[in-house]
Parts: structure tokens; C-alpha cells; sequence
């Protein structure tokens, strides 16, 4: 296996109103509150290091980091650039890290990709490391992280094939204005991306994505949902959820 580089490229973080980029020095400066007795908070710089451990353990390769926190360093979010064998020639595969101090959400991973030529991820699928930060979260985070991760490279396949699915499928005009819409009634996306959304659609900016399939569409909403990515893995599972419902895809290709 090839071990990270101790200095890995930058992946394209999106950040989300109210945080920062920041260095694995800063995050690492980050106090970690103290527990209760029913409540142990994790530094998050002990959260990365156990997905990193784990990636290595199970030959996925980091290619590259980005990492970010709120103004007051309560929660964190991280991206990780891997590589598990053959990835594919417009997207990679990421990890999406969380971590809170303040109980707002526990910590948890979840699969992505980012499409080369336009940098928009999505995501799918979040694992929890633990209900909550329970005593015992220390101890056990060694065998949530193996599990959490072998969950994730599941979901990764299942995103390849989706994908392939996406592309391999047209999309007319009326369709497309169809599921916008009812992107905005699940929660997908708000009313305001609407136009931003059917503009990507109808004029993309970007050539890879003028043939009219459900993958130029997705990527128009992904385009879209830039610069909020505290909401996105929900936003992004969503809108999969509608995608493959209309589009009839199941899992490993099925339909």
C-alpha cells in the first residue's frame, strides 16, 4: 500500500457560512471540553486520526485533506481524497468527516464524491460512530471506525454504479422541470436555488455536462448547492433519493 504523503494535496473544500479552512496544527489546538458522566466528548483531531488508521488498515489510500471548523472550533468538518484500487477518470471518492463539541451531531463519516471539472461533491449515506458521546466512545472508537468504514467503501461501489446509471440516462426539458421541483418538496434544495438550478440545466457552464442525462442534471443541482456544506450530505442523500426513484435505479444496477 502507499502510505499518505506527509503533506497531501488540498482537496477543494466547499466551506459552509460560518467556518474556516484550517490547518491540521490549528485543529489540533482546539481544546476538547471536559466529559460527564453520561456525556465524553472526542477531540476531533483523535476522530481523524482513527479513520486515518483505519483507511490504511483496509489499503484505501489518501490522495488528499481539507479540513474546517465553525468561528468557536465546535464542530468540525473534513475532507478526505482517497483511492481504493481503480477510481474513475471525472470523479473521486471522499470522505466526509463530522465531529461536534457542542452535542449537535455525533461523529460520524460519510461517503462522497467530487467531479473533477466542476469540484461539486456529493454525498450519501452518513455513519454514525456512535449514537452519542457515551462514556465508553474511546474505548470502542477502533471497532465503530473498521465498521463505519467497511460500510462506506460498500456505498462507494454502489456511487460508481449510480452514476454509470445517471449517465447511461436521458433527460427531456419537462423532466428535468418536473424533478426540480420536486427536489424543493424533499427538501433537496429551497425555492431560492430554483433558478439557479434550472439555469445550470438549460446554459451549463461547463461542456462535460450538455449531453441532457440525469448526470448533467444532477451536477446542475450540485452546482447549485455550493457554499453550505453543514446541509449538503443531507441535501445531496436526498436528491439521490429522488434521482434514483425516478430514474429507476436500484442497487448494483438493478432496475
Amino acid at each position: 500500500m502507499n502510505i499518505a504523503p506527509s503533506s497531501p494535496r488540498r482537496c477543494n473544500l466547499i466551506l459552509h457560512c460560518g467556518a474556516a479552512a484550517v490547518s491540521r496544527r490549528e485543529l489540533a489546538s482546539v481544546p476538547t471540553p471536559q466529559p460527564t458522566h453520561t456525556w465524553m466528548p472526542i477531540a476531533h483531531t483523535k476522530v481523524l486520526a482513527q479513520i486515518e488508521r483505519t483507511l490504511k488498515a483496509n489499503d484505501i489510500e489518501v490522495l488528499g485533506e481539507a479540513h474546517s471548523l465553525t468561528a468557536d472550533g465546535q464542530r468540525y468538518f473534513g475532507l478526505l481524497e482517497v483511492r481504493h484500487g481503480h477510481n474513475a477518470n471525472d470523479y473521486s471518492w471522499v470522505l466526509g468527516l463530522r465531529n461536534s463539541h457542542d452535542k449537535t451531531f455525533p461523529a460520524g463519516i460519510v461517503a462522497g464524491v467530487q467531479v473533477f471539472v466542476c469540484d461539486n461533491l456529493s454525498f450519501s449515506g452518513e455513519v454514525k460512530l456512535a449514537r452519542r458521546h457515551t462514556r465508553f466512545i474511546l474505548r470502542d472508537l477502533p471497532t465503530l471506525a473498521h465498521t463505519a468504514v467497511s460500510r462506506i467503501v460498500e456505498q462507494w461501489h454502489t456511487q460508481d454504479q449510480r452514476i454509470a446509471a445517471y449517465g447511461a440516462t436521458s433527460v427531456t426539458d419537462a423532466k428535468a422541470h418536473d424533478i426540480v421541483i420536486r427536489a424543493a418538496d424533499v427538501g433537496a434544495i429551497t425555492n431560492r436555488h430554483i433558478p439557479e438550478v434550472l439555469r445550470e440545466w438549460r446554459e451549463p457552464r461547463h461542456s462535460d455536462f450538455a449531453p441532457r442525462t440525469a448526470w448533467s442534471l444532477f451536477n446542475a443541482f450540485t452546482e447549485g448547492l455550493k457554499g453550505n456544506l453543514s446541509l449538503l450530505p443531507e441535501r445531496t442523500t436526498a436528491l439521490q433519493g429522488l434521482f434514483d426513484s425516478k430514474f429507476g435505479f436500484r442497487l448494483h444496477g438493478k432496475n
